[in-house]
């Protein structure tokens, strides 16, 4: 059945999907995944999160294909509950207001794919492999890798990657924009860490800023996306963090944020 683990230590958030040695993303593992983002966005003391996957065969394999067919043969309502399931709990990752990485080590497939898109950093190793080949089943991407994995590589390459589902290494990934940065095999986990450990150290009310204006940019509406930069650019005009980044400039020291705290909804 799997499941998903937490581990909290200084001010990083550690989700390990544990069912290896695919990690495939069942119901259960969904919804334990949505209990704990809730639990590390309201946890001040977290101030990234990683998600990475147990062993090193797979990140995930995204849907269990078992479980998929049994859903198929309860007919259309507990299929669409799946989907709804996996709409609201990968939305909650793709919009958590703390900065967010995926490591990534072997298969990164189908919902494992749609699930690291939803980081704002995705860190693979070079033997990584990456696909949506859904459609060799005779489906479709339909947890958000339409969209999120299109804006991530433009229209053309997620053609290829959704309509021949074709898988790509981390390479290609790295060129295509996929991944943001690649390592050694064995080495995704510990490098993602590294990341977030410079994140956590940020501050925190800027960064959820910083977040939800690129959204916002990424939405279309430039008027609506300018608007909610300018009201961001002015709260934070009156923020802990900002007065104590201003202090360090003067001082000529490294800045010690920590002060504010991100907005939950």
């Amino acid at each position: 059945m799997g499941q998903v683990t937490l581990e909290k230590a200084d001010g990083i958030a550690r989700l390990t999907l544990d069912a290896p040695p695919m990690n495939a993303l069942g119901r259960v593992m969904v919804d334990q995944l949505d209990r704990l983002l809730a639990d590390c966005a309201r946890d001040d003391a977290v101030r990234a999160l990683v998600v990475h996957g147990a062993g090193s065969r797979a990140f995930s394999a995204g849907s269990d294909l078992v479980e998929l067919r049994e859903l198929v043969g309860k007919g259309e309502a507990a299929l669409a509950a799946k989907f709804e399931q996996d709409k609201r709990v990968f939305a909650a990752l793709a919009h958590f207001p703390k900065p967010t990485l995926a490591a990534i080590e072997g298969a990164a497939i189908g919902g494992g794919l749609e699930l690291a898109a939803c980081c704002d950093f995705i860190v693979g190793a070079r033997g990584a492999k990456l696909g949506l080949p859904e459609i060799r089943l005779g489906v479709f991407p339909g947890s958000g890798g339409t969209v999120r994995v299109t804006r991530r590589i433009g229209a053309a390459r997620a053609r290829r990657m959704m309509l021949l589902g074709d898988s790509i290494d981390a390479a290609t990934a790295l060129d295509w924009g996929l991944v943001d940065e690649v390592c050694d095999d064995g080495a995704a986990l510990a490098a993602a860490m590294q990341l977030a450990t410079r994140l956590a150290a940020g501050p925190a009310l800027a960064q959820q800023g910083c977040k939800e204006a690129i959204d916002a940019a990424l939405a279309g509406d430039e008027e609506a996306a300018l608007a909610l930069a300018n009201r961001w650019a002015v709260q934070l005009g009156f923020s802990q963090d900002l007065a104590e980044g201003l202090r360090a400039f003067e001082a000529k020291r490294r800045p010690v944020f920590g002060a504010d705290r991100v907005r939950t909804k």
